[in-house]
C-alpha cells in the first residue's frame, strides 16, 4: 500500500491517506506518485497537494504525521517542534539546547524530562514501561507512533 500525505498552503500535513499499490503502478510496472497524486485529486479535488510518504521510512526522511511539516527543497517530512527552544538540526531532527545527559543509569528506571523554563534535563527515576512520572504542573509532548502525532501528556508525581 502506497501512503499520501495531504498537504495544505504552508506545507503542514492534514491527513494520511493509504491508496492501492496498483493505482500508482504505470503500463511498465513502475510505481509513479504523479499517479497517486492524480487519483487523491480526483477524488477529493484539484486544489488539493499530496505527497508520497513512506510507512517504513525509506524516503523523505520519515512517514508523515498529521502536524508535521513537508520541506520540499530537502524532500523530508519535519515533526512538529516539541518545544520553542528547540533547534532543528542537519538531519532534520528536533535537538535540546542542552544535549540529553548520557550518564543515566536506565536499569534503575531512570530517565530525563526537558525543563522548556529552565532549559534544562530533569533526572527523574519510574518506571520505564510508560511515560515518566512528572510533577502535577509539568506538560511535555509526547510523540504517539501510533497516531504519528505530537501529544500533550500531565502526568502526576
Amino acid at each position: 500500500m502506497a501512503h499520501f500525505a495531504q498537504l495544505d498552503e504552508n506545507n503542514t500535513v492534514l491527513e494520511v491517506i493509504v491508496v492501492n499499490n496498483d493505482v500508482i503502478i504505470d503500463d511498465n510496472g513502475v510505481e509513479q506518485e504523479q499517479l497517486g497524486i492524480d487519483f487523491l485529486k480526483s477524488l477529493y479535488g484539484d486544489d488539493t497537494n499530496w505527497v508520497q510518504t513512506s510507512y517504513n521510512n525509506n524516503f523523505r526522511k520519515q512517514h508523515a504525521g498529521i502536524d508535521c511539516t513537508y520541506d520540499p527543497t530537502n524532500e523530508v517530512f519535519i515533526k512538529p517542534k516539541p518545544y520553542p527552544s528547540w533547534i532543528l538540526d542537519d538531519n532534520f531532527d528536533w535537538q535540546a539546547p542542552v544535549p540529553i545527559p548520557e550518564n543515566l543509569n536506565k536499569e534503575e528506571g531512570e530517565y530525563a524530562i526537558w525543563d522548556e523554563d529552565t532549559l534544562s534535563w530533569i533526572t527523574r527515576y519510574g518506571p520505564t514501561t510508560r511515560p515518566p512520572e512528572h510533577d502535577p504542573e509539568t506538560q511535555y509532548p509526547y510523540w504517539n507512533e501510533e497516531t504519528r502525532s505530537w501529544e500533550i501528556k500531565t502526568i502526576p508525581q
